[in-house]
């Protein structure tokens, strides 16, 4: 690898070890085997870099979000239903022991965005990436085929639900919303909008919440850090 590979698998390491705010320019350069100039050249400031690692570190977050297809590359469930609606979930919840570190790093971001007008600039274009980078879980629609009015509509949906779960199980994981839970929530909200009459205790088997999450939990729960 050449330099500016090397800052920015640098600047990860140390995002995950200290945080935003912590990581200096002589840490990356220490972590990296390179020198103070090459981040100047490269990359134009210590922040730029360290707002390139963070988009780094979240996309290969995000790869990991796809539930365990099939061999094929597939899903057995279909796009667009509330099978795989939880299926993502599920997934998602599952992986939070491993990505912690990086959502400590967003919500320390989301509370010094003041502090860092030019980060927060920066940010604010990647989560407009990151709208589209999501859809294609739940829908099977290529990121590249997605159009301004989905990615803005479903992808804003999505991501919020995303960083409002991560509230939740970095919080207090004993109290968080599992994919079940929320899936039967969508489930309902959308009876009712349909005017469908059971918009009640029972899913589209005929399984109750409370059942399909005692059947759900062992594989969406995280595993103990």
């Amino acid at each position: 690898m050449g330099h500016r590979e090397d800052l920015l698998e640098g600047a990860k390491r140390c995002l995950l070890a200290k945080g935003f705010l912590r990581t200096t320019a002589r840490d990356i350069v220490k972590e990296s085997g390179t020198n103070l100039a090459s981040i100047g050249y490269h990359y134009g400031s210590k922040d730029a870099l360290l707002v390139e690692a963070y988009i780094s570190l979240v996309q290969e977050m995000g790869d990991g979000y796809g539930p365990d297809w099939g061999a094929d590359g597939g899903s057995g469930t279909r796009a667009g239903s509330l099978e795989r609606f939880q299926e993502v979930w599920a997934s998602i919840i599952r992986s939070v022991p491993e990505s912690r570190a990086i959502w400590m790093i967003s919500f320390e971001l989301i509370f010094q965005g003041d502090r860092m007008p030019e980060v927060r600039k920066l940010l604010a274009q990647a989560q407009e990436e990151g709208r589209s980078g999501i859809v294609p879980l739940f829908t099977d629609v290529p990121e590249a085929d997605l159009d301004k009015d989905t990615v803005d509509t479903e992808g804003r949906l999505y991501q919020t639900l995303l960083q409002g779960l991560m509230v939740q199980w970095l919080f207090d994981p004993g109290t968080a919303t599992h994919a079940d839970q929320l899936t039967e929530g969508l489930r309902r909200v959308i009876a009712g909008v349909t005017g469908e009459r059971d918009a009640g205790a029972t899913g589209d088997g005929g399984v109750g919440v409370a059942e399909e999450r005692q059947a759900a939990a062992p594989a969406e729960r995280p595993a103990a850090n």
